[in-house]
């Protein structure tokens, strides 16, 4: 079955990085289009950045020129590097497919929270 790991999420104060990763098992990675989405608290999953099969890429307007997301297929895992945090970061990260309506099952996300 297919099975989706985030981490590298914590802790950090503003303007400060982190490096997410998800590993994907049960999958043809090589073969799929990828998201990191998000969701703080009260508030709706978000997707924030996306890389398709090819290596293009698609950011949210909120983190265009901050988060940089990439791929590795020989580690099935897709990163998301984040530069320049900020408060409004904060929120739950989380892994899947990039096409609405073509989820696998979520994983547990990784916690990100930016500190004023």
């Amino acid at each position: 079955q297919v099975q989706l790991v985030e981490s590298g999420g914590g802790l950090v104060q503003a303007g400060g990085s982190l490096r997410l990763s998800c590993a994907a098992s049960g999958i043809i990675f090589s073969f799929e289009a990828m998201g990191w989405y998000r969701q703080a608290p009260g508030k709706q999953r978000e997707l924030v950045a996306a890389i398709t099969s090819g290596r293009s890429t698609n950011y949210a307007e909120s983190v265009k020129g901050r988060f940089t997301i990439s791929r590795d297929n020989a580690k099935s895992t897709v990163y998301l590097q984040m530069n320049s945090l900020k408060p409004e970061d904060t929120a739950v990260y989380y892994c899947n497919a990039a096409v609405p309506g073509t989820y696998w099952p979520w994983g547990q996300g990784t916690q990100v929270t930016v500190s004023s």
